[in-house]
C-alpha cells in the first residue's frame, strides 16, 4: 500500500505545515469527526495552525488526491457524500480491485508482515470500541496489500477505501457485536490464506467479505442521504 509520507528532511517549512494540517483533517474525517458533506473553512484551521491559507490549501489538495475531500467552484472544500448507488458501485470496484491487490502482495509479503497481521488481528479481537476496532480493521486488510508493486493499483485502492470509510462505520454500528464475530472469523480464514500464500482463497475470500458489506448496506437504504448542500 502506499505509505503516508511522513515530514521528512526534505521537506521545507511551508511542505511541513501542509503535512501537519493534512495529518489533522486526514484523522479527522477518517473517525467522523468530520462528516460525510461538511465544508471545511480554510480560515478556520489557518488559524487553529497559525498558518497562511496557502499551506491549507495545499494540505487539501493532498487529500483531495486521496479522495478524502473535494472542491466545488464558489462553496470551497468539503467532505464528500455519496449516494447510494454511488456506494453500491464503489463497493463493486472494491470486489474486484482489492482481491488483485491482494493477490499481486501475496509473493511480497515477509514473515514479519504475516506475524504483524496476526497481532493486529488479535487487537481487533480484543477491543470493544468501534473506532480501534475500524481502525485496526483498516491497517490489516492495507497492510496485506502492502507487498502490491503496482502503485496505480495500490493508490486506488486507499482511495476507494477512504470514500467508504463513513459507511464502514455505519455497518458495524448496525451489525452490533455478532457482525463483529462474523468479521474476526473472516479475518482468520483470510490470514490463514495469507499464510498459505494461497492466491485463490485469499482472493475468493477476500472477494465475499467485502461483498457481505455492499449487500448489508443495500438493506438499509436509511442510512443514505441523497440530499445535495
Amino acid at each position: 500500500m502506499p505509505r503516508q509520507r511522513n515530514e521528512g528532511a526534505g521537506d521545507g517549512p511551508a511542505e511541513a505545515v501542509s503535512r501537519r494540517i493534512a495529518d489533522h483533517l486526514r484523522e479527522a474525517i477518517l473517525n467522523g469527526e468530520i462528516a460525510p458533506g461538511e465544508r471545511i473553512g480554510q480560515e478556520k484551521i489557518a488559524e487553529r495552525f497559525g498558518a497562511s491559507r496557502l499551506p491549507v490549501r495545499e494540505a487539501l489538495r493532498m487529500l483531495e488526491a486521496e479522495g478524502l475531500t473535494e472542491h466545488r467552484t464558489h462553496r470551497g472544500a468539503r467532505v464528500p457524500r455519496l449516494g447510494r448507488h454511488e456506494v453500491d458501485v464503489v463497493y463493486r470496484m472494491r470486489e474486484r480491485l482489492e482481491p488483485l491487490a491482494l493477490g499481486e502482495s501475496l509473493p511480497h509479503l515477509t514473515e514479519d508482515d504475516v506475524r504483524a497481521l496476526d497481532e493486529i488481528q488479535r487487537r481487533i479481537e480484543a477491543t470493544e470500541d468501534i473506532l480501534e476496532f475500524l481502525a485496526l480493521d483498516r491497517e490489516f486488510h492495507l497492510r496485506s496489500y502492502s507487498g502490491c508493486r503496482i502503485d496505480q493499483l495500490s493508490s486506488i485502492v486507499v482511495r476507494l477505501w477512504n470514500s467508504t470509510q463513513h459507511h464502514r462505520r455505519v455497518f458495524m454500528r448496525l451489525g452490533g457485536a455478532g457482525r463483529r464475530w462474523v468479521v474476526n472469523a473472516e479475518h482468520r480464514l483470510l490470514l490463514d490464506a495469507i499464510e498459505r500464500r494461497d492466491r485463490v482463497d485469499a482472493e475468493r475470500l477476500l472477494e465475499g467479505h467485502i461483498r457481505r458489506t455492499r449487500v448489508e448496506l443495500s438493506r438499509h437504504p436509511d442510512v443514505f442521504d441523497e440530499e445535495t448542500p
